[in-house]
């Protein structure tokens, strides 16, 4: 859990087998870290599983309806583990924690993640509806670092973008408009 499994992991992870059980778990924080999961066996294709008992996935279109399986559409996750919302932010927490069509009077969390049913009942998370990413555990709205830089006054535009340098690790890169130094970039954005 935390990241994404590469399939070079899986591939990896599949030569402990039967030796070890290997789950792959999926969830954001807001759902309580874990929603679904999936036992990884020699012949498992990569994807995030089933929920599990008292968590509820739905996939949904721009209008809120239920999509069919094979539909890609966004990830909302309703059950036990959704949290209240976030702490002194009641605007994000109305805008991502919502009534739950399905189940009065309950709530669903809208996770910004892109996912379709499977035929055999599993779940395959495709990406983002947004330009979130996660590096080292860390989530980050890259729009909110060019907007940052684009208040700097000799940066006129900026763009960020999440690119693999090294191995899987990923790293920010910023591209900027106007003669200014990196260094001073990296000490603007501290502050």
């Amino acid at each position: 859990g935390g990241e994404a499994l590469p399939e070079k992991m899986y591939n990896d992870l599949r030569k402990l087998l039967p030796q070890v059980a290997v789950l792959n778990v999926y969830g954001p924080t807001e759902a309580t870290i874990w929603s679904t999961w999936l036992p990884v066996h020699s012949s498992t294709k990569v994807n995030i599983g089933k929920p599990l008992i008292g968590e509820y996935v739905y996939i949904l279109n721009e209008q809120g309806q239920l999509l069919p399986i094979g539909e890609a559409g966004e990830l909302h996750i309703a059950g036990t583990g959704v949290t209240r919302g976030y702490l002194n932010r009641p605007d994000l927490t109305s805008e991502k924690f919502i009534a739950n069509p399905f189940r009065p009077g309950e709530r669903m969390y809208k996770t910004g993640d892109i996912g379709r049913w499977l035929p055999d009942g599993n779940i395959e998370c495709m990406g983002r509806v947004d330009d979130q990413v996660k590096i080292r555990g860390f989530r980050i709205e890259l729009d909110e670092i060019s907007s940052v830089l684009q208040t700097h006054g000799i940066v006129k535009e900026a763009v960020v973008v999440a690119r693999i340098v090294t191995g899987e690790e990923k790293e920010l890169i910023a591209y900027t408009t106007g003669d200014i130094p990196a260094a001073e970039l990296r000490n603007f954005l501290k502050g």
